[in-house]
């Protein structure tokens, strides 16, 4: 489901079978425990810490039934809750206990992705899988796990209102119904791009879009358009959600100086279908040369856009114009955290050397998507 393969040499990755470990979930947690929810436990030094230790104090609240129901009907009536509101809204100590936990930890979910706090809340629970819903009766206590960051984990962990631990299959969906933490990634991913963009032009690496327009010209610009996209199918495990796709357009600006464009890509949700956007990739009045190379990223939970804006500046700007045009993609690549091409990835897929009159298919590098372009004049009023 979520997400393409994004590791360095793209290889396509087959999760193997595991087996659901753990003794099987009692459906309703003892008296003495239904009125004892456990304290949530410090944030880590992650958003998967912080996801891992909400999920376990979330779990252990389930105990209370009448808490279990409010979260039951909640996720019942659409794809994802927020957290914080569900807390907000409790009429009972079992979420009234989560609530301050919930808002310590969306503060530190927005540091760890570089956001400023004024986003507020990010932590969303969805259920596991659509095929859970006829199992989540009222007289069962699901159990909680994290969406794991690696996408190809062979199992992920969850938790039940006992405090234990159970690994689960990450290749099949579990016959216990469960609730899956996770974080908005769309309302992450726009906050992020505003902060990367405001980063980038701070640096001189950009432009605002109100100066480009400007630039273009009265008679408008030339641009590559997008007509259709595709990343490769890699067997997404069942507890993922959709993506959230952006590129960096790279090339020298108009002043000689290397320049990065970001151009979000709201659509690309899934693996494995074809996209029809017919949307502006590059636009070439911003940039000396007729050339211009593409990254292809995605929003992970690891993604930390101030860090990828502070290594994007410090790449980018020790690179000087030699009066021809230098390919950057290499330059962002070496930029980026190694971390990001293995366990917890964010990078896709690259095209080196677009030029204007780029048309029909091409294939990405790394071997992982393609893309058909062509050329298109963007006429001003």
């Amino acid at each position: 489901m979520r997400r393409a393969n994004k590791r360095r040499n793209a290889v396509i990755g087959v999760m193997l079978s595991a087996v659901v470990i753990g003794t099987a979930q009692p459906a309703v947690a003892s008296a003495a425990a239904e009125h004892r929810p456990r304290p949530a436990a410090a944030p880590q030094s992650s958003v998967q810490g912080v996801e891992d230790a909400i999920a376990r104090s979330l779990a252990s609240s389930l105990s209370h039934s009448q808490w279990r129901a409010q979260v039951r009907a909640a996720a019942l009536s659409t794809d994802e809750v927020d957290l914080q509101a569900l807390t907000d809204q409790a009429g009972n100590a079992a979420g009234s206990q989560l609530q301050s936990s919930v808002s310590s930890a969306n503060r530190h979910v927005a540091g760890f992705k570089g956001l400023p706090a004024s986003i507020g809340s990010l932590l969303r629970i969805r259920l596991g899988a659509p095929s859970m819903r006829a199992r989540l009766s009222a007289d069962v206590t699901p159990w909680v796990a994290v969406a794991s960051s690696d996408d190809h984990a062979r199992t992920i962990t969850a938790y039940d209102s006992l405090g234990r631990r159970h690994s689960v299959d990450a290749t099949r969906v579990p016959e216990v119904p469960l609730y899956v933490v996770d974080i908005d990634a769309a309302k992450a991913h726009r906050a992020g791009l505003r902060v990367l963009s405001k980063a980038l032009v701070d640096n001189g690496l950009s432009t605002p879009q109100a100066k480009r327009a400007n630039a273009a010209g009265a008679a408008g610009w030339w641009a590559t358009k997008v007509t259709a996209v595709e990343v490769n199918d890699d067997q997404e495990p069942w507890f993922k959600g959709a993506a959230e796709m952006f590129s960096l357009v790279t090339g020298f600006g108009q002043d000689g100086k290397a320049r990065v464009d970001s151009v979000d890509m709201p659509y690309l949700d899934y693996d494995g279908k074809v996209y029809y956007p017919n949307q502006i990739l590059v636009n070439w009045s911003n940039y000396k040369y007729d050339l211009a190379d593409v990254v292809m990223m995605e929003d992970d939970d690891g993604t930390n856009y101030k860090s990828l804006a502070q290594a994007l500046t410090t790449a980018l700007l020790t690179i000087t114009d030699q009066g021809t045009y230098i390919p950057l993609v290499n330059a962002v690549l070496a930029a980026m955290p190694d971390s990001w091409f293995t366990d917890d990835p964010d990078y896709v897929e690259s095209w080196y050397t677009l030029s204007k009159n780029s048309s029909g298919r091409l294939n990405g590098a790394a071997g992982n998507g393609w893309m058909t372009v062509e050329p298109y004049f963007v006429e001003q009023f």
